[in-house]
């Protein structure tokens, strides 16, 4: 490993990695897992090369907000990218693609716009441009951009050539979304492997490339809504409603050699068996991506190679259907293994209690004072543990409603010495009759632990309480009990 002066020197130089199960025995079939990227997708690639190219341009300007319309992992690429040169960001995205790429974003530091699903990517295309123009930001247009399809010409082919050591492509494999990959590549393997085939991957419900037709465009150049062949389809991040200029172009200059279709099941299933017969956890598009590879592995000359791109990681995912049968809980195979052996078994003891005090702690007048006038002083006061999942649920209540409140940490390195986290544990188990954490005082008064702070939500008493107290609030108006981990959910129903 080398020592880096920033985060954006790691992008690129991924492992190209043989199949040693899915591929067909008398063909080569290499994945190129652009997970290994920092921000866990090909995207980052192109996220750097857009905003330095801005940058050396003057078209981006030292803290100009940027701004772009992605379904996801271009974002997540840019929110590294600006979040290490400085630059705000705000990303549009249409509300059907996966939360866990709305938190990514939100937790880089970017300012999330959903726009309606029913509008597809033009939609949210239109309101970047919207956005861009009414506040002064930068707009990368991803789709249309040439610094998107360069960094793919002068990295990613110049990787595969290298790491390929003189053995010839057969095919190289990809889909496409902005066009980048695919332009770029299929440039440099003119050059660099001329005999290669370059084959393009689309949702075969939706074969806007396939079918011939043109995008329609407005007087700019821009898509003028979707294309006619447009499906909605399972491969967040493959195909958009609309061609980009960059697939375009390469479609027109002879860059593409064949056209793939791939059922959305087989790309979902494809994914999954990559993850458990090859140990590679990747997304809807990578699965569809090297299903497309594996069909041309089928019917390649023996000995072939062929190269296939995985976009991303899997971990973006967990909230689509490509998870939709993977259980949270265990299963009747697990349950039964469960039980195999007599100890640590939730059917025995109903799973995990709350977390009790420590017995043999002498009672401390140190230690009853500062309960005391911690809970006078503070109108809403929990005493805590960092790591407990009920304070964390409770905290969550009190960050809805916007409620300030005073949290003694008992577990924290300001507690630990002379063990006085467990002299206050003492004394709080003494007063309120009950060992276990967390507990809650409103206006002095005990309200008791994370459940009995969510049924006084629930009755009213809590909005109540605080405004007798003269404290702010905003309207909590769904279950208190869905801010519990799952794990727990059963315990409080």
């Amino acid at each position: 490993m080398a020592r880096y002066d920033h985060i954006l020197d790691t992008i690129g130089n991924t492992p190209l990695v043989r199949l040693g199960r899915l591929a067909p025995e008398s063909v080569n079939v290499y994945v190129k897992v652009e997970s290994f990227n920092p921000m866990g997708s090909v995207k980052d690639r192109m996220a750097r090369a857009i905003i330095e190219d801005a940058e050396a341009s003057g078209a981006l300007k030292p803290g100009q907000t940027v701004i772009e319309a992605t379904s996801g992992n271009t974002g997540i690429g840019l929110a590294m990218v600006c979040a290490q040169k400085g630059y705000p960001l705000v990303v549009t995205m249409a509300e059907n693609f996966s939360i866990e790429r709305r938190k990514m974003l939100r937790f880089l530091g970017a300012k999330v716009v959903l726009t309606p699903a029913s509008e597809k990517g033009s939609g949210m295309l239109r309101k970047a441009e919207e956005l861009a123009e009414k506040h002064g930001y930068f707009l990368c247009r991803q789709f249309d951009n040439p610094a998107n399809a360069q960094v793919h010409y002068e990295t990613t082919v110049p990787e595969i050539i290298r790491d390929m050591d003189g053995d010839p492509i057969y095919a190289f494999v990809t889909g496409f979304g902005t066009g980048g990959t695919l332009n770029g590549v299929s440039r440099g393997m003119r050059e660099h492997s001329p005999d290669t085939r370059i084959i393009a991957a689309e949702p075969d419900n939706a074969p806007v490339l396939a079918s011939g037709i043109a995008q329609p465009r407005d007087e700019e150049g821009q898509p003028a809504g979707s294309h006619p062949n447009f499906k909605p389809h399972l491969m967040q991040g493959w195909a958009p409603d609309f061609i980009s200029s960059l697939t375009e172009e390469a479609s027109r200059s002879g860059g593409i050699d064949e056209i793939r279709g791939v059922p959305g099941d087989a790309a979902m299933e494809t994914s999954r068996r990559l993850a458990r017969e090859e140990g590679i956890f990747v997304g809807t598009s990578s699965g569809a991506t090297l299903y497309a590879a594996l069909e041309v592995a089928r019917s390649a000359p023996e000995g072939s190679n062929i190269v296939c791109m995985l976009p991303d990681t899997g971990e973006r995912y967990l909230s689509t259907p490509l998870f939709a049968d993977i259980g949270e809980e265990m299963d009747e195979a697990e349950m039964a293994l469960s039980r195999s052996t007599e100890g640590i078994r939730f059917d025995q003891n109903g799973g995990p209690a709350p977390v009790a005090a420590p017995q043999k702690v002498t009672l401390d007048e140190d230690a009853r004072q500062f309960v005391a006038d911690t809970v006078q002083c503070e109108p809403v006061v929990m005493f805590a543990l960092e790591w407990c999942e009920f304070c964390w649920s409770a905290r969550k209540l009190f960050a809805e409603m916007g409620v300030d409140y005073t949290s003694v940490d008992l577990d924290s390195v300001m507690y630990q010495e002379g063990e006085r986290g467990n002299k206050i544990r003492a004394v709080l188990a003494e007063q309120t009759g009950s060992p276990t954490i967390p507990q809650i005082y409103v206006g002095g008064q005990h309200i008791g632990g994370c459940t009995e702070l969510f049924d006084f939500q629930r009755d009213g008493g809590f909005g109540a309480e605080l405004d007798r107290l003269g404290i702010t609030s905003r309207p909590f108006d769904r279950d208190p009990y869905s801010l519990l981990p799952n794990w727990l959910h059963s315990r409080s129903s």
